[in-house]
């Protein structure tokens, strides 16, 4: 299996074991902003690809232009405070600690996922090469609206939607 890490972190897919337990070699998988890696990866591969799994996918297409500048300035204003809250937002309520694969983002990095265009036909097309996509969504999720994702996944994907679950997919452990 190839796997793209999120945003601020690195080595962190054993978090998604119960959803990459059945993952082979030939399967390509992204938790947030690794997903837009994973399906930019599969696009060009030309290698054997079965399967594509997008946890969490970094999906803002839904958000305004305002927003997207707004996390930047935030960014470039304080790149550890933000860092600090996007992880405790990842993880809410879940009692995950995230240390062990903390990463610093760059700027750069935070733009390319807020500005990933996610493209119905790029999904159309993997499907139409024979690659099974799969999206797993959490309800609670923080760090994206989900209920849009699912809106847009649900038509070119076998998607999963996490009840109470957070960007982690993890269930709210405590208030």
């Amino acid at each position: 299996m190839r796997y793209f890490s999120g945003f601020c972190l690195k080595e962190e897919e054993e978090l998604f074991d119960f959803w990459l337990k059945s993952a082979n070699s030939y399967t390509i998988a992204g938790f947030s902003y690794g997903a837009i890696k994973a399906i930019d990866y599969a696009l060009k591969s030309n290698e054997r690809v079965d399967r594509l799994i997008l946890i969490s996918p970094a999906y803002f297409n839904d958000k305004s232009e305002s927003f997207k500048k707004m996390q930047l300035l935030y960014f470039k204003k304080n790149s550890k405070q933000y860092i600090d809250n996007f992880l405790e937002n990842i993880t809410d309520g879940s009692m995950v600690d995230l240390t062990q694969y903390q990463h610093n983002g760059t700027y750069d990095e935070l733009k390319e996922l807020l500005y990933y265009n996610w493209q119905k036909d790029k999904l159309t097309q993997l499907q139409n090469r024979g690659i099974e996509v799969e999206v797993i969504l959490g309800e609670n999720d923080k760090i994206i609206d989900s209920k849009s994702a699912l809106d847009f996944f649900k038509n070119v994907s076998t998607t999963y939607y996490i009840k109470n679950a957070n960007h982690i997919l993890k269930i709210k452990e405590r208030d």
